[in-house]
């Protein structure tokens, strides 16, 4: 289910190219977990399957980091970051983001949520 909180964060981004991402990795995250909830949290849309978190939309200055949560025991190409529990992909304007990868490793990640 879409929340207008969601909405409005991201149309309110500074730069088009981050409203078109984070726009793309929300559809993304709805195709591959048709039961997500969104919703704002520490001032960053997240999204959550029964209630675990499952994804985050993370945007900076010159960046969306998409992190994926229960990540533990996947495996990540190259490019993406952070601790075993948890991994993000920084995407900067002129990317080209593998959304049907980040879809598998999404479906993989939350499988057992």
């Amino acid at each position: 289910m879409r929340n207008e909180e969601v909405s409005a964060f991201i149309e309110n981004l500074n730069q088009p190219w981050q409203i078109e991402v984070s726009n793309r990795l929300r559809q993304m995250v709805h195709q591959s977990i048709p039961e997500v909830e969104e919703r704002i949290q520490y001032k960053k849309p997240h999204f959550l399957k029964h209630g675990h978190y499952a994804a985050v939309i993370s945007p900076s200055k010159d960046a969306i980091a998409f992190m994926i949560m229960n990540a533990t025991g996947l495996a990540f190409p190259r490019g993406f970051e952070g601790p075993v529990e948890r991994k993000w992909l920084k995407i900067r304007e002129g990317d080209t983001p593998d959304y049907e990868l980040l879809a598998n490793l999404v479906i993989q990640a939350s499988s057992t949520l």
